[in-house]
Parts: structure tokens; sequence; C-alpha cells
């Protein structure tokens, strides 16, 4: 019989209740013990699966990969996806208080210690990758930066607040004077885009919750400042770049609504864009069937149904929007 093949493409517990144990939780709360079962089994398909011939925990695709970015080969661990997977078993030892899952959040940041790092007089980047001896990329240096302060608040690891502080210092003082920020610091990565700038936000925010520093706060918040005003149309139509619309992508719609309900507690008003982002995405990439469109662009649709890009980080945004508003 031939093995079915399983692929990661993202972020987190990639799965249909969403991509990370918070919103399981909540599910748990239904008293369904599908709901705490699937959790667990995701968890568990995480650990086994992990990248080969590295002492430490970390993911990477399960396929060759390119993008304008660059090439990434098979099971080659990735700072992004090994960050936020991370921030998964961190959550899970939140909630669940099982020591394993801290030894396992620990590992990662063990490995992210020995990302390759461009240190500059701004502060550090982490690479995106162990072979990457430069990199001026954002989000992946940000998103270890806030597992690194989150895995810090339990295992007291001073290692992993000091290159947090300085990963975070490269990007806020990166940080355009609009409040933006560029993909990357290189001439060829001058491009402002949707989710990118959402996750750096995110990144940003638990780092700050997680470290109590506030060095970075007015960064924040001339960040998301940024963010409210630049990427949505007055119907709550995602945009993509920050200057342009189109294509209109489901990541930039998902990651929409999850930044601006996780900033809903700083200021009110981000909710209800929220749901008009919602509101959009569903009348306008929701198919009769149940799932979301890949893309949109001015006269064609991409109808593909991609399970991570589409499915599993919409599931995850509006559960968090269900939550918010019970």
């Amino acid at each position: 019989m031939k093995k079915k093949r399983v692929v990661v493409t993202g972020m987190g517990l990639v799965s249909c209740f969403g991509s990370d144990i918070d919103h399981f939780y909540n599910q748990l709360l239904t008293g369904n013990r599908k709901y705490y079962d699937k959790a667990i089994s995701c968890l568990e398909w995480l650990e086994k699966n992990r990248a080969p011939g590295f002492r430490n925990y970390c993911w990477g695709k399960h396929f060759n990969y390119a993008s304008r970015g660059g090439r990434y080969a098979k099971l080659e661990p990735i700072t992004v996806w090994t960050s936020i997977i991370g921030l998964v078993f961190i959550d899970a030892y939140e909630q669940l208080k099982e020591e394993k899952y801290l030894e396992i959040a620990v590992s990662i940041c063990d490995w992210i210690l020995e990302v390759p790092r461009t240190n500059t007089n701004k502060g550090t980047c982490i690479g995106y990758t162990t072979r990457n001896s430069y990199c001026t990329i954002h989000n992946q240096s940000m998103i270890a930066a806030a597992m690194l302060a989150k895995t810090a608040r339990y295992s007291e690891n001073s290692d992993y607040l000091e290159l947090a502080n300085s990963a975070m210092a490269f990007s806020c003082n990166s940080q355009l004077t609009t409040g933006g920020w560029y993909y990357g610091e290189n001439h060829n990565t001058h491009w402002i885009d949707n989710f990118h700038s959402g996750y750096n936000l995110d990144a940003l925010k638990c780092y700050i919750e997680y470290s109590n520093d506030n060095t970075f706060v007015s960064n924040l918040e001339k960040g998301f400042e940024f963010y409210r005003a630049n990427f949505f149309d007055r119907n709550g139509r995602p945009k993509y770049y920050h200057n342009r619309m189109y294509p209109i992508d489901i990541q930039c719609a998902s990651q929409a609504i999850d930044t601006l309900a996780k900033f809903s507690d700083q200021d009110e008003s981000s909710l209800g864009l929220a749901l008009k982002v919602a509101d959009w995405t569903i009348k306008n990439m929701q198919d009769k069937k149940g799932y979301f469109y890949y893309r949109r662009y001015p006269i064609i649709k991409n109808r593909t149904p991609m399970i991570h890009w589409g499915q599993a980080t919409m599931f995850k945004a509006l559960s968090m929007l269900v939550q918010l508003m019970k």
C-alpha cells in the first residue's frame, strides 16, 4: 500500500481546528473529548516529524520549495516554522501543565540560538535557515524573538531574553517612519505586505507581554496604526500590499482577522474591523462547499483549497472572533 504523504506548509499546528493550542483548549471547554484527543495527536505528530539530523527540535517543509525569498530543500529547518510550532508547544505547556512540552520548547530555543545571525549596529537579525550567514528579513527573526521571550518566562534562561531583545531592536530600529516594515532590508526585499506585517506585530506584542520590556511599545503602536490605515478598504477587503490591492490572498484575510482580534484589547475599534474583514472574506472568498479560495485577481479566482494557507488559518481566525464575541 502506498503511504500517504503529510505536508507541513505553514505555521504551528496545522489542522481543521486552527494552528495553536489556545483554540484547541477553548474547544475542550465544550466537554467534547474528541477535541482534546485531536489536539494531543497533533502535538504527538509534530514530535515525531521533526527535521532529522539535528540535536534539537526543529522543522521544515516536507518537499523542495522555491519562492522569491529563495530555495529550500525538503526537511531543511526553517526558523519561521520552527518558531511558531514552538509557540504551540509553549502554549500547550501553559494550558496543559505537562513538563514535556516545556522541554520541547526549550530545545527549540536552543536550536534558535544556533541559527546564524546577522549582527549590525541596529541589533541582530536571526537567520531564516541554518545556512543563511547573512539575512535581514524581519518576520522570522521577530517570531523567533517572541518564542525566546515566551519560553524565558518559564525557563529563566537569560540567553533567550538577550537574543530576543537584540532581534527586536534590529527590527524596531529598521521600522520605517510611516510605521511599516519592509519584508527585509536588502534592496530586493523592499516591499510591504499585509500578512508579514501581521506576523511582525503579533510577534512584537508577544515579546512585550512576556519579557515585560516596554522599550518597543511606541514601535508597536506606530506599526499597528500603519497596519490599520493601509491594508484594508472601507468594506473590509484586505489588500496584499500597503499600496496595491491585488492579489487578494486568503492568508492576508486570515492573518488580518487574527491580528486585529489580538489587538482588540488595546484598540476596541479593531474588533469591528476584524468583523468587516471576516464578513467580506466569507461573502467573496468562501465556496458554497465551505472551503476558502486561495486568491482573487481582478478577473479570475484561484479556487484551490489550500489546507494551511486558507482553511486552517481561516478556521483559527474565525474561532478567535467567535471567542471574543461571546
